[in-house]
C-alpha cells in the first residue's frame, strides 16, 4: 500500500513538472519582473486566458529582458503574445508582434506560421502563402503549417497546390492522431473542386470545338447562291 502512494506522489510530481513549462532563471535567486511576468503570462494562456496573457506579456518586454532571452523565454513571450492576439482575433496586432519577435529571432517557424495564419484571417492570402513558405522553408516538418498553407491555396483558388499541402500532412502523421480526420476532410473536397475545375476546362474546350467544326462545315452563302435562290420574272408570251 505504501508503495502504491508513493508511486502516485512521484506520478502526480512528474504531472506538475511537465505542466510548470514557465521558465526559471540559471540561479533560482536571481529571478527578476521579466521571468514573473513572463510565467504568468504562460499560466494565464494554460487556462485560457488571452486578455491577461497579452497584458503579461507586455509587461515582461517593458521589463528587462536579458535574462528571459538568455533562457528563449524571450522568443516564447513573442510567440504566446501573437498567439493569444488570435485567440482575441486582434489579428493586425498579432502580426506586429510577431514582426518584432523576427527580428531578433528570424528564423522562427513557429512565429512565422502565427503571422501567417493572421493574414489569412485578415483575408490577405498572398502574403499568408509568404510566411507559410518561409516557416516550411525553416521547417518542413510542421504539419500545422502544411495544413495551413493547403487552407490559404484553397482559398486562393489553387486546388491542386492545396491537394499536395495536405497530402504532405497527412503522410506525416498517422490516421490516429488528433486532427488527421479533418486534414483528410480538407483533402477530399480540394480533390472535388480540382476535379469540378478539370470538367469545366474540358467542357468549354468541347464546346469551343464543336463551334469550330459547325463554322467550317456550314455552307457558306455566296453571290451564285443568292442569286439562285431568287426566282426570276417569267417573260410573257407574245
Amino acid at each position: 500500500m505504501k508503495k502504491r502512494r508513493i508511486l502516485l506522489v512521484l506520478v502526480i510530481m512528474a504531472i506538475l513538472a511537465v505542466l510548470a513549462t514557465p521558465v526559471m532563471a540559471a540561479n533560482e535567486t536571481q529571478r527578476d519582473n521579466a521571468t514573473d511576468f513572463y510565467n504568468s503570462g504562460v499560466l494565464s494562456l494554460s487556462v485560457y486566458d488571452p486578455a491577461n496573457a497579452i497584458k503579461y506579456f507586455d509587461e515582461a518586454l517593458a521589463s528587462n529582458t536579458t535574462m528571459i532571452r538568455e533562457s528563449d523565454a524571450l522568443l516564447y513571450t513573442y510567440q504566446g503574445k501573437s498567439y493569444a492576439q488570435i485567440q482575441l482575433r486582434l489579428y493586425t496586432g498579432a502580426i506586429e508582434t510577431a514582426n518584432q519577435g523576427l527580428a531578433i529571432y528570424p528564423n522562427d517557424a513557429n512565429l512565422l506560421n502565427n503571422k501567417g495564419y493572421a493574414f489569412y484571417e485578415l483575408g490577405d492570402y498572398q502574403d499568408s502563402l509568404a510566411a507559410y513558405n518561409q516557416a516550411l522553408a525553416i521547417d518542413s516538418t510542421q504539419n500545422r503549417t502544411w495544413v495551413n498553407k493547403g487552407d490559404v491555396l484553397y482559398k486562393m483558388g489553387d486546388y491542386q497546390g492545396a491537394i499536395a499541402a495536405y497530402t504532405t500532412a497527412l503522410g506525416n502523421i498517422s490516421s490516429n492522431q488528433p486532427g488527421s480526420a479533418n486534414v483528410t476532410i480538407k483533402l477530399a473536397l480540394a480533390q472535388k473542386a480540382y476535379d469540378t475545375e478539370i470538367l469545366i476546362v474540358i467542357i468549354v474546350i468541347l464546346a469551343a470545338v464543336g463551334a469550330i467544326v459547325y463554322y467550317f462545315k456550314r455552307k457558306p452563302v455566296t453571290q451564285g447562291n443568292i442569286e439562285k435562290s431568287v426566282e426570276k420574272p417569267k417573260k410573257e408570251k407574245k
